[in-house]
């Protein structure tokens, strides 16, 4: 049996803002165990980022704080760590790969300097073994000339071999896990194919689980064994990916993946919208956060926010409504 890895208990976010608090978080529980991929979906501001960047105490703080929850990682809380002790966990047992290499990299330093940083600071190299490091990992990921390419700058690599050296700055320590920021959203459908066969075959070579975020419901279908899809700072549902899209049971999930072309659809086939928009959370939801914009509306989701509970041993859903029936579920 895989060794469970990292296990987030009741994770709350909240930011500080002239409106008032913006309730980012508001109690995610998943868990990760080793060797596996967990993609983690939903729309712009519905916590995904803000969730794994609070694992890691990445918040900014002041206007972020983490205000309630644990994030165990291999039994110890990365929530409770001291700055020191969570610095060695950052970079080297768990990396982050951000949505936009050109604002992630450092455009005054060049690719060789910023590869042999994390491997001076966690590997304790000198800098030759860090620069032949550096070439064996721009080598992995697929970049061509990779020893005369050290001393380029991020301006003179394409979006997709950006996006392939932040790849490889994740990998340098050899991390349990790597969290993957929306890693192929400013990318062509070409590249964004490549990247993901690259993470899929860097999974299998070095056994690393995987957070994937992404909006892409379609990305996720072909990385990840088991989905999360969050909405209103909440994860509204969760099961094994093909579950996920054989029976899906939220509204909200419907809405997803009825908006995704099909390849054997008819022409006149119109792509469905889910009306509204998401809401912006000043107060912590008591109600279903969902309800203004659910086509399954019941009188209790105005009064009562539902609890992410089992339908099936390996799929859990937060609704009162049986969509698969029309009901209320009870």
């Amino acid at each position: 049996m895989a060794e469970l890895l990292l296990d987030v208990q009741g994770l709350e976010t909240r930011f500080k803002t002239p409106e008032g608090i913006v309730h980012a978080v508001n109690g995610v529980s998943f868990t990760l165990s080793e060797g596996e991929t967990l993609g983690v979906v939903g729309e712009s501001g519905c916590g995904k980022s803000v969730t794994m960047l609070s694992c890691l105490r990445l918040i900014a703080s002041p206007p972020g704080e983490i205000v309630a929850g644990k994030a165990l990682f291999l039994g110890q809380d990365l929530l409770k760590m001291a700055p020191e002790e969570i610095r060695k966990v950052r970079g080297a047992k768990i990396s982050m790969v951000f949505q936009d290499p050109m604002t992630s990299l450092n455009p005054v330093m060049s690719i060789g300097q910023q590869m042999a940083e994390p491997l001076l600071l966690h590997m304790g190299m000198n800098k030759e073994q860090a620069r032949k490091r550096s070439i064996e990992l721009l080598e992995l990921v697929g970049i061509p000339n990779a020893a005369d390419r050290l001393k380029d700058y991020p301006h003179q690599y394409s979006g997709g071999m950006r996006q392939r050296v932040m790849i490889a700055m994740g990998l340098s320590c050899i991390p349990q896990i790597l969290i993957a920021d929306e890693p192929t959203t400013a990318l062509d459908v070409t590249i964004q194919a490549q990247i993901v066969e690259l993470v899929k075959r860097l999974r299998e070579e070095l056994g690393m689980a995987i957070i994937w975020i992404t909006h892409d419901l379609g990305v996720v279908a072909n990385i990840a064994h088991r989905v999360a899809v969050m909405y209103g700072g909440y994860i509204i549902e969760e099961a094994p990916v093909k579950e996920l899209y054989a029976n899906p049971t939220h509204p909200y999930t419907l809405g997803l993946l009825g908006s995704l072309p099909k390849i054997n659809a008819s022409e006149r086939t119109r792509l469905y919208s889910i009306e509204g928009m998401p809401p912006v959370l000043y107060q912590k939801p008591q109600a279903c956060p969902f309800a203004p914009r659910c086509t399954f509306v019941q009188e209790r989701c105005w009064k009562e926010n539902p609890a992410l509970v089992n339908i099936t041993p390996t799929h859990r859903v937060a609704c009162w409504a049986d969509t698969t029936s029309g009901s209320e579920r009870l």
